[in-house]
């Protein structure tokens, strides 16, 4: 999305992400809180996290998404951008949580034919690690998988190659827009809650 936001007319201020209170790791990707960090170091962003209960109600979710707006809304922001690719109910839910803000949301990745984007995003050189995946949806065996054109090639026809529909979570260790790859370690490979995880370190 990074990429996509390359325009001369947008300052783009910092980044910003949920995270699982309890394990201080990113919600449902898993990601561990010191990997999450790095990433914003290696962009050159500043990092807004917004720390979440666990288990978090929606209730709890407007809440506290509710209170994160208010506090950017005196460093005078403008806009916030979603990864969001075609899912419609998330995008109303989002613009409605803005209304009212003074904050436009925007969907730099809305509409992007999904296995045109993941191309696209081996291509240019992003490179990723699958750290999440719902064996409802996709195999076990998929677990620890880089994100390249095998994985591509090897997902079920009815599987969104951006994993769209939960069907995976991946984090980025290496990017062009990174000024260096992050070293990362496979750990180990677990299931909870149904999902299947896969620690890097």
């Amino acid at each position: 999305m990074h990429l996509l936001l390359k325009d001369p007319g947008i300052n783009l201020l910092g980044l910003f992400t949920t995270v699982n209170q309890k394990f201080e790791r990113v919600a449902m990707h898993a990601v561990r809180m010191h990997l999450l960090k790095e990433q914003a170091k290696q962009i050159g962003l500043p990092l807004y996290i917004i720390e979440i209960p666990y288990p978090c109600s929606n209730a709890d979710y407007s809440r506290i998404m509710g209170e994160f707006i208010d506090k950017i809304k005196k460093d005078k922001i403008e806009n916030m951008a979603f990864g969001d690719l075609y899912l419609e109910d998330i995008r109303d839910y989002r613009i409605a949580q803005m209304q009212g803000t003074g904050i436009e949301p925007i969907f730099p990745c809305w509409g992007i034919v999904t296995a045109k984007l993941a191309k696209m995003i081996i291509e240019v050189g992003i490179k990723a690690k699958i750290t999440c995946i719902d064996p409802q949806q996709i195999s076990v065996d998929f677990a620890r998988h880089g994100f390249d054109q095998n994985l591509l090639d090897r997902l079920p026809k009815q599987a969104d190659p951006c994993g769209e529909n939960g069907e995976f979570h991946t984090f980025v260790y290496d990017s062009p827009d990174f000024s260096s790859p992050i070293d990362i370690t496979q750990g180990e490979t677990i299931e909870r809650d149904g999902f299947v995880f896969t620690d890097w370190q």
